[in-house]
């Protein structure tokens, strides 16, 4: 296995760390002061083709793949976490449409979305099931050629000011089998939305409850048929918990550099600290960490790309090791800042504030330890 990314590869690598570094970096800390959504950056990043990354190029997309989309998060992290992290999102249900759609459903939305000319969230957690997602009770009752919906969404990135959401419903008996997916537009009548939720981190996307009442959705909006939307929105977990890893890579990345660049001009006791062996142990042990988890998530998404049986248990392998690794780095950085490292002067901890949730966002990490004991014992 060839571990060296390819010339095109690194072509996308560069514009994506020059982004990162002279739109993102110089305003991230005030986007995060001011709980500021930068639409109009992320647009300039989809003038980029960073918005429909693995959507196909007849409506507008990339075409490229899930390692090539591991490369560009990682670098947009560097620069932002929270904006790199929701274009992680926008680019998941994107991806819904443009793979399991009809044509007609893929030529309304995805142009727009590939622009970002329209918002996309994902909604699939709810008030009363987050990890047992299958137990949903959002419900979609058809009614002629339209259904109808009812029930709430929880902890929806974008709420209240995307324009298109990707929604998980019942249309059918308990459990998996019986959801679909629609596509529900922004200002559909019965559609509406909870408070700005007060995070920890990833301050600069808004995040709100969705409430459907009544909601009439036509069926030519459904994605793929009734009873699919469970699967569908596993296989889009699958990528989305390498998308969400690879922005642990960026933002940990980020704050190693930063803990480096600071041991090598903070004296103490009359030397750097870089010159003290047990911050040089530390640094290495970061360092280890992240190149480990880096493997693992480029692994992974060569797996998902060749749609190799076994990728399913690779992504969550990959999520797991590299959120938790991507934290621990980001946390042992701002410890190596001492006091500094608090302060909100100074980056690391909006970093750290940024990085917690992605042990729990796109399936917590215990939950990834579920998914790989039961696909070990189902080989």
């Amino acid at each position: 296995m060839d571990f060296s990314l390819s010339d095109d590869q690194r072509a996308i690598q560069e514009m994506a760390q020059a982004f990162a570094r002279e739109e993102l970096a110089p305003h991230s800390a005030k986007w995060d002061e001011d709980s500021h959504f930068p639409v109009d950056v992320m647009r300039a990043a989809a003038a980029l083709g960073f918005a429909g990354i693995y959507v196909q190029d007849d409506v507008g997309g990339s075409g490229l793949k899930r390692l090539d989309a591991s490369i560009i998060f990682e670098a947009l992290s560097y620069g932002d976490v929270a904006t790199a992290a929701y274009l992680t999102i926008h680019n998941m249900a994107s991806w819904m449409i443009d793979r399991f759609g009809s044509n007609d459903l893929r030529g309304r939305y995805l142009p727009r979305l590939t622009t970002m000319e329209l918002i996309a969230s994902y909604c699939l957690t709810e008030p009363g099931s987050g990890s047992d997602a299958a137990a949903m009770r959002t419900t979609a009752k058809k009614d002629g050629d339209h259904y109808v919906l009812n029930g709430a969404k929880a902890f929806i990135s974008g709420g209240g000011v995307s324009d298109v959401y990707v929604v998980m419903a019942r249309t059918g008996e308990p459990g998996a089998k019986g959801v679909s997916a629609f596509v529900v537009e922004k200002g559909t009548p019965g559609l509406s939305f909870g408070a700005n939720e007060r995070k920890m981190g990833w301050k600069s996307q808004p995040t709100a409850q969705v409430n459907f009442d009544g909601v009439r959705v036509h069926e030519s909006n459904r994605i793929g048929g009734e009873g699919e939307g469970f699967r569908f929105a596993m296989m889009g977990l699958d990528g989305g918990r390498l998308n969400i890893a690879s922005c642990s890579l960026g933002g940990a990345a980020f704050a190693l550099d930063t803990a480096k660049a600071y041991m090598e001009t903070r004296n103490q006791f009359g030397r750097p600290l870089k010159d003290f062996q047990a911050l040089q142990f530390k640094l290495a042990d970061m360092a280890t960490e992240l190149e480990a988890a880096r493997l693992m998530v480029r692994n992974a998404a060569d797996a998902l790309d060749r749609r190799d049986p076994g990728a399913t248990k690779l992504c969550a392998m990959a999520k797991r090791f590299a959120t938790d690794a991507g934290f621990t780095v980001a946390n042992e950085a701002l410890q190596l800042h001492g006091g500094y490292g608090y302060l909100q002067d100074y980056p690391l901890e909006r970093v750290v504030r940024d990085l917690r949730v992605h042990q729990i966002l796109e399936g917590t990490n215990e939950i990834m330890r579920v998914i790989i004991s039961r696909e070990m014992f189902r080989q």
